[in-house]
């Protein structure tokens, strides 16, 4: 397969695209810095730089022509202040649904984060960034045109991942290993049947691969 990340650069993003890699995938990286080139290509991944903040749907979709999935992975990052949590938690994850669309890709795996609600209260930059992600995630799941599937993983870790977790579309708060995370986005694409499900993820006791077949099947 041909997966296209946005936010190639992230914690999460490198983890997957070295995880798409090693099974033979290829793995392309949207990515700002130019700078961060050498980093994807040391996990195994195309990097492509462009900035979601001013491309325009066409850019984007040239990118993702080809793709057999997209996955929107970029975030503002947590120094980053409340104008950006709109321009790119939201306003970059709606553009890259809309240049999927125009590109033909369908499967559209979003990293959400637990807690997204686009009625969530508060002004605090916290608030405003799950206020984002829930409106992108609203934008998401009104779109015939995609096969998405919304991973809200809960407080990430740097712990060495178990492959071990919880995933439900509720399962209360708890952590989650970024390893867990990037594995249960591989397990995703490879599992249409997920399509149309927002999912939680904590760490828990069920394989992973065990689990995202369980809620496929519901």
């Amino acid at each position: 397969m041909r997966i296209v990340i946005a936010g190639g650069h992230g914690q999460i993003a490198l983890r997957l695209e070295r995880l798409l890699a090693a099974r033979g995938d290829e793995a392309a990286g949207i990515i700002r810095n130019p700078g961060q080139s050498d980093d994807l290509r040391a996990v195994g991944a195309e990097p492509v730089v462009l900035d979601l903040e001013s491309a325009t749907v066409e850019e984007v979709a040239e990118v993702l022509r080809g793709a057999d999935a997209a996955v929107f992975a970029a975030g503002a990052g947590p120094n980053s202040g409340t104008a950006r949590k709109d321009t790119v938690d939201r306003g970059a994850a709606v553009l890259f649904a809309d240049a999927a669309e125009r590109a033909g890709v369908r499967r559209y795996v979003v990293v959400s984060s637990m807690g997204a609600d686009p009625d969530h209260a508060g002004d605090e930059v916290f608030d405003v960034y799950l206020r984002a992600k829930g409106e992108a995630d609203a934008d998401v799941r009104s779109r015939a045109a995609l096969d998405w599937t919304i991973l809200r993983p809960g407080m990430l870790t740097n712990d060495a991942g178990t492959g071990q977790v919880l995933l439900a579309a509720s399962t209360g708060r708890g952590p989650v290993p970024r390893d867990d995370v990037a594995a249960a986005l591989v397990e995703l694409l490879d599992t249409p049947a997920t399509a149309g499900l927002t999912l939680e993820l904590i760490s828990g006791n069920v394989p992973l691969a065990v689990a995202v077949k369980d809620i496929a099947g519901n």
